[in-house]
């Protein structure tokens, strides 16, 4: 039976990439895509949604929930010096587009008491959404059969500090109220998982270039930004830590080595603000995720580049910038 879900997400970049294997997967049942303040403007990533909504052929099919436009306690920090626009230039006329009006929290509140055990969240973004949801509704994270959080690194480097991996850094607060939620959770972390296997090189760009599909040349695109800084920062290709989330969960057999850990955010380091404490069981925590510490890496290639080989008709046309 297909899984179903919700993405919570600031679209750019892999967010894209992450929402086609959500609206392109057989085995997933997408029910609503949630928006939340992070990488880009927040307008600017509902209008990414919508592109992406339009790639796959499916605009119209999805409902799009607006969340929260800030982090829970602190303003908010965009990563558009990484992503551009999270698009790639891309465009099409959207004036007539239009969001749900139910808030997002109150959409996750609402889903997933509707459907107690069965709904499973993808969070790609900084964690506002589901903390406000886990603090508006005390049964939210008993209802949520599960979570699966891109964020953190497990005892390993930032991607936005030395010490601190973007999203728990943006909203550290929301991250910590999450770890302390009781959710079922599964942590996909930037290092070392992110950089040592979802990773995609010269060569593999290359292929899914030669795809020749509307989704390959979407995907070429909305990567270009990204790529050019992870190769000014030492990164030798595009990273994928969002899609490699929803993958994750939608085909668990790409999980070679996963372990439970005690997992904790630190809030008031003035050098470690966003720090994610992964206990491996030494230290006497009670385990509260599940980390994954290994995929097969060759096998996530093989699923994504199998999603943009996927045959589609955009719902309106995609205009490249001049």
């Amino acid at each position: 039976m297909p899984v179903p879900l919700i993405i919570d997400t600031d679209t750019a970049q892999d967010d894209c990439v992450a929402l086609l294997a959500g609206l392109l997967d057989p085995g997933a049942d997408l029910r609503a895509i949630t928006m939340v303040a992070g990488n880009v403007g927040f307008e600017r990533q509902v209008r990414n949604a919508f592109l992406t909504l339009s790639a796959a052929g499916r605009l119209g099919e999805v409902p799009v929930h607006l969340g929260c436009r800030r982090p829970m306690v602190r303003p908010w920090i965009s990563a558009e010096d990484v992503h551009g626009d999270g698009a790639g230039g891309l465009s099409m006329d959207d004036a007539d587009l239009s969001t749900e009006d139910e808030h997002a929290v109150d959409a996750l509140v609402r889903m997933a008491a509707e459907n107690p055990g069965e709904l499973s969240v993808v969070a790609i973004g900084p964690l506002t959404n589901i903390a406000m949801a886990t603090v508006k509704d005390p049964d939210f994270a008993r209802n949520v059969k599960a979570l699966y959080v891109m964020g953190g690194s497990n005892n390993g480097r930032g991607n936005i500090t030395a010490a601190a991996e973007f999203n728990f850094y943006v909203d550290p607060e929301a991250a910590k109220t999450v770890f302390e939620a009781g959710f079922a959770v599964t942590v996909v972390p930037w290092d070392p998982l992110t950089l040592r296997q979802a990773v995609f090189g010269e060569e593999r760009l290359k292929e899914i270039a030669a795809l020749g599909t509307p989704l390959s040349d979407f995907f070429t695109r909305v990567c270009a930004a990204t790529l050019e800084f992870d190769r000014s920062v030492g990164i030798d290709g595009t990273t994928h830590p969002d899609s490699l989330t929803a993958a994750v969960l939608l085909r668990p057999d790409l999980v070679r080595t996963s372990s439970r850990y005690n997992v904790d955010v630190e809030t008031a380091g003035e050098l470690t603000r966003g720090y994610s404490a992964m206990s491996w069981g030494v230290h006497g925590l009670e385990p509260n995720a599940e980390v994954v510490e290994e995929v097969d890496a060759d096998g996530f290639f093989a699923y994504i580049k199998g999603l943009l080989s996927t045959p589609t008709t955009p719902s309106r046309e995609i205009r490249a910038p001049e």
